[in-house]
């Protein structure tokens, strides 16, 4: 117990640490691409450790799930040492005053040198938002949910949220019950129910490839909004061919067959979707003062809730049975108004250029033009317009061409 304890303590300072690392390393036309890599090889992980243990569920005695237990520490030695190889966060560096060394390693990820006007950018970039953090002082925590200049607190409430979506979306009342639902609800006999549960959590994997390869394309909200009705839909799809149960005779068994198909487009479109968006989404959105506290409240979200479907789930299935998953449909449906209304597009953004975002009013709508056309003459940097928030340069060229829901962003220079 005691050893379980402290994996599951390695494991949430790992899973909050790990995102915001990524996404300060990473170019921003690149980084959802890149962060999306995490989630994920939790798929890869979810496949590995569902069939070893098939595999073990055949032996007896305490072996079955000793060695498993066992042959967890062969990744997380690869992980010890690898992690030597890796940079410090160049973010980390400025804010220790380790300029050079942070300026070094911009250089290596840009593949430049620092008169290089991308290195020299996001270099002036960060500087200035650590003179605003050095003016005002590191947030304590009491301090998250502050409203200040860039909207400190709504940007945490925005991190805790999109992980809520994650977990309370049912996506672990499949992972982790899909074997005893298949036995249950669909009536199926237990090893037809550990075969199938295995090829329905790979689903969860390929499905995750799509944004590993394209997030940085398609942007954060399209994706999410229609991957939440798209999990709705396979819920209401479920719900309503596992209803026929009670009717009995080849009716109910040829529903409830036809049930395990909306099992297989629930974790395919859950891995497309909102498998990765929020992994990626939860350390950008925050600003540098508070990125790592606010990372670690997002990522909290995900473990609670995480904790409360798998608490839930089973007087789910036994109590309400079809009635269940309607549940999950009605959340996965209210999520999309959620992220049309209050989650700000921030593919392709530097993390500074977020701040800008939230330095002025109707941040959702500024954020969508920007995407689409780039930043106006007159407005951000360098526009004389406002004082510069946190984060923001007065001079220097903002971003190259990147393209945000497949519409190329405009190139717009400092006067």
């Amino acid at each position: 117990m005691v050893a379980r304890f402290i994996t599951g303590i390695g494991t949430g300072i790992e899973t909050s640490t790990v995102p915001m690392y990524q996404s300060e390393l990473c170019e921003a036309d690149k980084r959802g691409r890149l962060v999306s890599s995490e989630p994920l090889f939790v798929g890869v992980g979810i496949e590995i450790a569902y069939w070893f243990d098939y595999g073990m569920s055949f032996t007896s005695g305490s072996i079955a799930w000793r060695l498993p237990i066992a042959c967890q520490m062969i990744f997380a030695f690869i992980v010890i040492i690898l992690v030597f190889g890796l940079p410090e966060s160049p973010r980390y560096l400025y804010k220790h005053g380790r300029n050079e060394e942070a300026l070094a390693i911009l250089c290596d990820v840009y593949d430049g040198t620092p008169e290089d006007p991308k290195i020299a950018k996001e270099n002036s970039e960060i500087l200035e938002a650590l003179k605003v953090e050095q003016e005002h002082g590191e947030y304590q925590w009491s301090q998250l949910l502050k409203r200040d200049k860039v909207q400190t607190g709504r940007r945490v409430l925005l991190a805790y949220g999109m992980q809520f979506m994650n977990q309370m979306g049912g996506i672990n009342l499949v992972v982790y019950y899909i074997t005893s639902v298949l036995q249950l609800n669909v009536g199926l006999d237990r090893n037809l129910s550990l075969l199938l549960g295995g090829v329905i959590n790979l689903m969860f994997f390929i499905g995750s490839l799509y944004p590993t390869f394209f997030l940085d394309r398609i942007g954060r909200r399209k994706p999410m909004m229609w991957g939440s009705f798209g999990l709705g839909v396979s819920m209401m799809l479920i719900s309503i061919l596992l209803s026929f149960k009670s009717e009995g005779g080849s009716l109910a068994k040829s529903t409830a067959s036809a049930s395990v198909t909306f099992f297989f487009t629930y974790m395919l479109i859950f891995g497309a979707t909102a498998n990765c968006i929020p992994w990626v989404y939860v350390p950008e959105i925050l600003p540098l003062h508070v990125r790592a506290k606010g990372t670690a409240v997002g990522i909290s979200a995900n473990w609670l809730w995480n904790f409360f479907v798998v608490m839930i789930t089973p007087t789910l299935l036994n109590n309400l049975e079809w009635k269940g998953y309607l549940i999950f449909m009605c959340l996965n449906f209210a999520f999309v108004p959620l992220v049309y209304f209050c989650y700000p597009e921030t593919s392709n953004l530097t993390l500074e250029e977020i701040d800008w975002l939230f330095y002025e009013g109707n941040v959702v709508k500024r954020s969508i033009r920007i995407a689409k056309d780039g930043w106006e003459e007159g407005v951000g940097w360098g526009s004389g317009a406002h004082d510069p928030p946190p984060g923001v340069i007065e001079s220097g060229s903002l971003s190259s061409k990147n393209k945000t829901d497949g519409v190329e962003r405009k190139e717009v220079s400092s006067p």
